[in-house]
């Protein structure tokens, strides 16, 4: 299983859209890994992981063909993580000779009713299905679970558990620390992860576990629980994603704070073998 970060900013992006900060003027100067755009992921470049509005950029900067995309896993509703109105691009005469003539997309409640509404969906080519908290589906060779991410309430936002060729891997992003319930399930069902790519939009900014983000020391304690239950092994990727410009985070200093904990630090573009 190959994992493509192709976005691994906050909603805001990095350096901000708007912004003149300290940080985003530091980061225009630097540019390279310290240029982040909204949130998302490819594995095995077929099954892309959230839609924000940078997708057709983070498309053309990786080369990838998005005629061949055949699912869509969505987190939750929030525009930089579902700008759906990207989808109304999947039919004539916007499309044309498509690989993958119709895309499964897959939801969380929130996202799920946005999409449902959507004018003129009947005509882009896609099947879409909610995943509900703790219920697993299969498609392709992949198998995914959706557990209730500590985001906002009423959307009914997800983590994800995907799996292939017993490989498997814990994607939260827009999460806080995780449910009890979250940490049972896992436990329970003697899950064992390959790679785990954790929300750390505060950095080192202190942040309450009743809040709807992580920051690395809320992070450094996910791992050390999952890896009392046996979920984390040192064989485990460990990944830190999903940066504001807030908590100023130069990719550099994102290293230094992130190597002694066991963590790596994702950038855009970044490939990961699972």
């Amino acid at each position: 299983m190959k994992l493509t970060y192709l976005g691994t900013a906050a909603a805001e992006g990095f350096p901000a859209v708007f912004c003149n900060c300290e940080h985003c003027q530091k980061a225009r100067v630097l540019g390279g890994k310290n240029i982040r755009t909204r949130s998302q992921a490819l594995i095995n470049g077929e099954l892309l992981i959230d839609l924000p509005s940078d997708t057709y950029s983070h498309f053309l900067q990786n080369g990838i063909e998005g005629h061949k995309i055949k699912y869509l896993l969505v987190t939750h509703s929030h525009q930089d993580h579902f700008y759906m109105e990207e989808l109304a691009m999947r039919h004539k005469p916007y499309s044309h000779n498509m690989e993958a003539e119709r895309i499964k997309v897959f939801l969380n409640r929130g996202s799920y009713e946005k999409l449902k509404n959507l004018h003129g969906i009947e005509k882009f080519g896609i099947d879409y299905t909610e995943i509900k908290p703790f219920e697993t589906i299969s498609f392709g060779d992949y198998k995914v679970t959706g557990l209730p991410a500590h985001h906002f309430e009423g959307d009914g936002a997800l983590i994800y558990i995907i799996e292939q060729n017993g490989k498997k891997v814990l994607y939260a992003h827009d999460t806080g620390y995780f449910y009890d319930e979250v940490f049972e399930y896992i436990k329970d069902n003697k899950i064992v992860f390959d790679m785990i790519t954790l929300d750390c939009t505060h950095v080192d900014e202190r942040v309450s576990d009743h809040a709807c983000h992580m920051g690395i020391e809320n992070n450094e304690r996910v791992v050390k629980k999952l890896t009392e239950m046996g979920a984390v092994t040192e064989k485990t990727q460990k990944f830190v994603n999903h940066f504001s410009h807030n908590s100023n985070p130069i990719h550099e200093r994102l290293e230094e704070l992130a190597k002694p904990m066991g963590f790596e630090v994702s950038y855009d573009g970044r490939e990961v073998e699972i």
